[in-house]
């Protein structure tokens, strides 16, 4: 009911500035004035339909698992290349090692730091790119399941519920999106096979 209110005072204010125009002498645009009613409006809680979807439960989750994996191995192979580098340093205060030793081994430990950010920066930037043909094999999906459900222009506006302060459930087609982003899924991996 709020949000009708709302929608009733924008138009209200809408009508009020078109008045102005007119008043001062700018030309009023002419054309059919459509009223929007409860039943032309929707919402999507778009992060819930991405979450629950089959798209994310299957490959989502395992490009997260992969992502964390590879960050737990960037984050192990620098804590070991830093506890070589502190035995070296130990060892050379103590004096069991030579300088021309040390700085040799030191030099070595530099190399293997530098190939492994090296091999670091790839891999992330693969992943990087997984991620965002993730996402948008995601975006593409919910804009095309939108698309279906609103084929025959049963509603004047969609919007994602994220933005939503108040709204009546009965405006949320949430799970009529899932579904059809599942179904839309479905077929696309048929399709690829």
């Amino acid at each position: 009911m709020k949000k009708l209110l709302f929608m009733a005072g924008a138009v209200a204010a809408a009508l009020t500035a078109c008045g102005t125009q007119e008043q001062s002498g700018a030309p009023a645009q002419e054309g059919p004035v459509g009223r929007i009613g409860a039943s032309d409006i929707a919402y999507v809680q778009v992060e819930a339909v991405l979450a629950e979807s089959d798209l994310y439960k299957t490959e989502g989750v395992a490009l997260q698992e992969k992502t964390q994996k590879a960050q737990n191995s960037w984050a192990q192979r620098e804590k070991n290349l830093q506890a070589e580098a502190a035995k070296l340093q130990e060892k050379y205060q103590k004096g069991l090692i030579t300088t021309n030793d040390a700085q040799a081994q030191q030099e070595s430990i530099q190399k293997r730091v530098a190939a492994y950010q090296n091999s670091a920066q790839k891999e992330a930037q693969t992943l990087d790119e997984e991620n965002f043909v993730f996402t948008n094999r995601a975006q593409d999906l919910l804009q095309r399941a939108v698309e279906e459900i609103n084929a025959d222009g049963k509603y004047k506006l969609i919007i994602n519920a994220s933005a939503l302060i108040d709204a009546d459930t009965t405006l949320n087609i949430t799970p009529a999106v899932l579904a059809k982003v599942n179904e839309l899924y479905a077929a696309d991996k048929k399709e690829k096979k």
